[in-house]
């Protein structure tokens, strides 16, 4: 049986304590959502509820259900945004890595400082753009919106996974009678589960979280994703903190279930590629 040594204990505990205050929040969202509204304001705060109830679930999902079509917008947007990210992230990645395409280098540095532009930014010259052309308050506009940020995070994360294949793998295929495309088709794009998996997960994340595109681009309640359906909950006279905690445990609910189910690809899929 392998000793652990003290210094390893130590680590282990210290690593522990730093998940248990990163996920202290949550636990606190989702106890706050079937606490009763008296113990959500006792004093000292009630860490571990003593009564437990789903009222807020029942109001918000049964009662009234209004909360289903933002989830439905949600649902559209993300969903849209990972398939369009991924038609444009993979014929770009692919070239940039197969081609020596002049400026390519310049193309990388102008991806990288896009990660780092803040989506406020984007979201002003897409709301003049989008207003012009009569497509605001519609799906495509949230799509695209949400796309201008997952975009260059997806070709970055890409580039380096289609690096590592080995151009043999191609060159055998033409040898046997394909072209480029289909050889893209047949033989590398097979190997690029988990790296598809990756991109499409976290570019679905990003458009499910995001609340400036919603803010800006949307003013229709049937357009608006879930991110602008909590936001009802914060009225200028008091706030439904039950109600609030129990949509948002919803809204976070498919994050923390692809993590939990997806965790090994998303990791192999940031870490294909690495050591070119």
């Amino acid at each position: 049986m392998r000793q652990y040594s003290i210094k390893q204990y130590g680590l282990f505990l210290i690593a522990v304590i730093i998940t248990g205050i990163f996920l202290f929040p949550i636990y606190w969202m989702i106890t706050t959502s079937i606490k009763p509204t008296v113990d959500v304001f006792s004093t000292p705060p009630m860490i571990i509820p003593e009564n437990i109830q789903f009222d807020a679930y029942i109001k918000n999902l049964i009662e009234d259900q209004s909360i289903l079509m933002y989830l439905k917008n949600s649902l559209i947007i993300a969903v849209g945004t990972s398939l369009l990210t991924l038609i444009l992230a993979l014929p770009a990645a692919y070239a940039m890595a197969r081609f020596k395409l002049k400026g390519s280098g310049v193309f990388l540095l102008i991806l990288l400082v896009t990660q780092m532009v803040p989506g406020i930014l984007m979201a002003m010259p897409l709301f003049i753009f989008f207003s012009n052309i009569n497509l605001l308050n519609s799906y495509p506009a949230m799509i695209i919106g949400n796309t201008t940020l997952a975009l260059p995070f997806a070709i970055l994360i890409m580039r380096p996974f289609f690096l590592s294949i080995p151009r043999g793998l191609e060159e055998a295929a033409v040898i046997d009678g394909c072209n480029r495309f289909t050889a893209f088709i047949k033989v590398v794009l097979p190997l690029t589960k988990p790296t598809l998996l990756t991109v499409g997960t976290f570019s679905f994340l990003f458009s499910w979280g995001d609340l400036i595109f919603a803010l800006t681009l949307t003013t229709d309640e049937s357009i608006r994703p879930l991110t602008m359906g909590i936001t009802k909950f914060i009225g200028q006279y008091g706030t439904e903190w039950d109600s609030l905690m129990a949509v948002s445990t919803i809204a976070a609910a498919p994050i923390i279930l692809a993590f939990i189910f997806l965790q090994k690809y998303i990791v192999s899929g940031i870490t294909s590629g690495s050591e070119k």
